[in-house]
């Protein structure tokens, strides 16, 4: 497109406009997954990001042991809908199995409470996410607002738990290139801030690529100082066609 010329007749050009933030068509990440539980463990991990025009759907898959027979596997689900630059969960459901055990966890979040799988209510706090959503938040609000990823920047988010509402803070500790299957991948490391860590509590380092869509590369998530599964990236994504 043409400028509009300056005070001396000269054209210039026009100021770049920014392109307006689009939700990424479905993807899926995998992991190799080691870890300590008792002991050194193995496994692999998925996370899936669904999108159906305004709806989404987030599952993030965790098994630990052969594929063939798993000692542990959980299923983290998020659905609900999209807005401009977020995501507004409306229900997440956990399923663990581990050995003969099996349960399940659903939070039920409405438009001004949330019912937690323990049947509490709790007030609704704008912007809440949940265990699943809080991965794909995370990057589309590091895509839309990269200026936050600077060392020692705090990001606050709340968090739809099966039994409570907690604020997880991140502080971004840096810049860490990843060696991966296919390549190095420049990243941004967020860890937990320590005043924010509570005994026997989970908390969750990730590391977010710029050049992958601001998407997980790694996710390390730790109960305590021996007992964590850190999760890499086994390949590139698969995103579906748009």
């Amino acid at each position: 497109a043409e400028g509009l010329p300056d005070a001396l007749g000269n054209e210039q050009p026009e100021a770049p406009t920014e392109e307006p933030f689009q939700w990424p068509p479905s993807t899926r990440l995998s992991y190799t997954l080691v870890g300590n539980y008792r002991g050194k463990v193995h496994g692999d991990a998925q996370v899936e990001w669904l999108r159906s025009g305004l709806h989404y759907q987030v599952n993030v898959d965790v098994s630990i042991g052969p594929s063939f027979a798993p000692l542990f596997t959980r299923r983290m689900t998020s659905e609900g809908e999209l807005t401009a630059d977020s995501l507004t969960p409306s229900r997440y459901d956990q399923e663990t199995r581990k050995l003969f055990f099996r349960n399940r966890l659903t939070v039920l979040l409405g438009p001004d409470e949330i019912v937690l799988a323990n049947g509490r209510r709790v007030h609704r706090i704008a912007g809440v996410q949940d265990s699943a959503s809080q991965f794909v938040h995370l990057a589309a609000l590091f895509t839309t607002r990269p200026d936050l990823l600077l060392p020692g920047t705090v990001v606050e988010l709340f968090l739809a738990l099966p039994r409570k509402v907690d604020l997880w803070v991140y502080e971004v500790v840096g810049e860490e290139t990843l060696d991966t299957p296919f390549g190095p991948v420049d990243t941004f490391h967020l860890a937990p801030r320590r005043l924010a860590q509570r005994s026997g509590a989970l908390t969750a380092e990730i590391w977010f690529a710029p050049q992958l869509r601001y998407l997980p590369v790694r996710i390390r998530i730790r109960q305590d100082v021996d007992t964590y599964i850190d999760l890499l990236i086994s390949r590139l994504p698969d995103i579906a066609a748009q």
